[in-house]
């Protein structure tokens, strides 16, 4: 069959290269967006006095009746025609004749597929800010019901200090928070138009490209054509964004396995979001999560392998540049999937209260707050710290945690011991002792929450 483009050429496309170079596998995922671009650009030639009004309707006309049939998913696309651009083409003289081809006037597919793309990141940015505010509020809903749930808190996976269940969770609150601003961010660069620039150095044609702009809602147009064409960064910044906060769902994820184990036995996942063993029968296993950090490196070798594919590429549209589809096609349907699991599965997981307050009664994560305590009565930090880990050490020896060493023993290693060290060493007291802004005391998390609920209620 002839190439849309076959005139210059004295030999078929071998099968093999046809095969190997055509894109419309995957591309085809942009028809949306090709027919929507195409109606601007149709009626800018019309209003420009390139093409007659008549022609322009019947145009129209025509791409309506594809766009109506590809939302039925009654047009099948074909290799030999390469792309979603050469296919939808290729119908649309099929569909009105010889005057569909006078809609690829003052335009190449450089400038085209770039538009394309531009008009798709731009729908799902919105999309996947959607999808955090949904995880947002899943975080914010289970952080209201656990103000006062207290669990460890941990550095290097060892306990460290009491802290409010609620606190820990809005720390992903906030990491989401800064994924959104991301997102929100990127439209700036992704809401550019490049279409009008034609293969790489504009066109003959007196076109307006403010006015596809303005029909296409872009806040503006590339300066420069050569950019226009070759400008990847919007997607490599979507594919950034993507990888950070798939990063934040894998450490989330990472705990939540670690907090559903028989070991910790914080929590526990919905069985509608956990898978059996087919061989040990009493497995509830958290696959959702361990799939979700899992999925994290598809996203960063997407994000890698479109930085690699152009670090080395001149100016301006190379064969190269058809390998950024494909990548960014699997991140977005890899975070909106993960986004779409995580926000029910963090609404439906029950928390186990007393397993929480039994590990931070039997630990010796307040020694932090017996050494304050001998600062308080006016000991050097130092040798405080000094004094608290023989205490540690001893009540390790002695099989005891510091609640359970007798006023007289703590005498023996200060004499500015006193009574009141046990109210200071209460799980509740230390958790509420810091409450220095930010901090993990009741007040202060009360305080996160009006602030997290008023940021979801302002797009609301």
């Amino acid at each position: 069959m002839s190439k849309l483009w076959g005139g210059r050429f004295t030999k078929e496309t071998n099968q093999l290269v046809e095969q190997f170079t055509a894109s419309i596998s995957f591309d085809q995922r942009l028809a949306k967006e090709d027919i929507i671009g195409s109606l601007a650009h149709v009626q800018m030639l019309a209003e420009c006095n390139i093409i007659t009004e008549e022609d322009a309707d019947t145009i129209k006309s025509g791409l309506q009746s594809l766009q109506k049939k590809i939302s039925e998913g009654a047009l099948d696309f074909h290799v030999e025609h390469e792309d979603i651009h050469m296919n939808i083409e290729k119908y649309l003289i099929d569909e009105i004749g010889p005057v569909g081809g006078k809609l690829h006037t003052g335009r190449s597919r450089n400038d085209q597929v770039a538009t394309d793309m531009h008009l798709y990141l731009r729908e799902r940015t919105v999309e996947f800010i959607e999808l955090i505010e949904a995880v947002q509020a899943a975080l914010l809903a289970q952080a209201k019901d656990n103000i006062d749930t207290i669990l460890p808190g941990y550095t290097h996976l060892q306990r460290a200090q009491p802290i409010s269940f609620a606190h820990h969770l809005l720390a992903y609150f906030w990491m989401f928070e800064r994924d959104k601003e991301r997102l929100y961010d990127s439209q700036k660069r992704i809401n550019v138009l490049p279409l009008g620039a034609g293969a790489l150095a504009g066109t003959t044609f007196p076109i307006d490209r403010d006015r596809v702009a303005d029909l296409l809602q872009f806040d503006s147009v590339y300066a420069n054509s050569i950019d226009a064409v070759s400008d990847r960064d919007f997607i490599v910044e979507f594919l950034s964004i993507a990888s950070i906060t798939m990063t934040h769902i894998s450490r989330l994820s990472e705990e939540l396995v670690i907090w559903s184990s028989q070991e910790f036995g914080f929590i526990e996942l919905d069985d509608s979001f956990c898978t059996g063993s087919s061989i040990m029968p009493q497995k509830k296993n958290p696959d959702v999560p361990e799939l979700l950090r899992a999925k994290t490196g598809r996203t960063y070798g997407n994000l890698i392998g479109l930085l690699t594919v152009l670090k080395g590429l001149p100016l301006a549209y190379n064969k190269d540049m058809q390998e950024d589809k494909e990548g960014m096609f699997d991140t977005v349907e890899t975070l909106e999937g993960s986004l779409k699991l995580l926000a029910p599965m963090i609404e439906t997981m029950m928390v186990n209260r007393q397993t929480m307050r039994k590990a931070v009664t039997e630990d010796y994560s307040n020694a932090t707050d017996l050494a304050d305590y001998l600062v308080t009565k006016g000991l050097p930090f130092r040798e405080a710290h000094e004094i608290t880990g023989r205490i540690v050490l001893y009540a390790i020896k002695n099989q005891q945690y510091l609640l359970e060493v007798r006023i007289e023993e703590y005498k023996r290693f200060s004499s500015l011991f006193e009574d009141d060290i046990y109210e200071i060493l209460a799980p509740e007291h230390v958790m509420n002792a810091r409450n220095s802004l930010g901090g993990t005391a009741t007040s202060q998390v009360k305080k996160q929450i009006v602030k997290a609920d008023s940021i979801l209620n302002q797009h609301d």
